[in-house]
């Protein structure tokens, strides 16, 4: 994997609205392989800060999770600016 695909998906990560099924979707990697990579690549206070958030509730990292409220905002650039393979409907 480039760390062109690693640093997005660290963003993704972190973005408590973007949910691990969004992440499988573009990358192929499903949420263990994404905590792998967390761990890796974070400081280890980070890391844990992270883990804490997304399993203590407040994260809605899992569709299921989600309440019908949110909204993704979804900018007209954001292919061209983050690489994301998910064209626009």
């Amino acid at each position: 994997m480039v760390q062109q695909d690693i640093d997005r998906i660290i963003e993704m990560a972190w973005e408590d609205r973007t949910p691990f099924e969004a992440i499988e979707f573009q990358f192929g990697i499903n949420e263990s392989e994404v905590i792998k990579i967390m761990r890796s690549h974070l400081k280890r206070s980070s890391f844990e800060l992270w883990r804490k958030r997304v399993h203590s509730g407040i994260s809605q990292k899992h569709l299921h999770k989600r309440s019908d409220e949110i909204v993704r905002f979804k900018c007209s650039r954001q292919k061209s600016i983050s690489s994301n393979k998910i064209s626009k409907r």
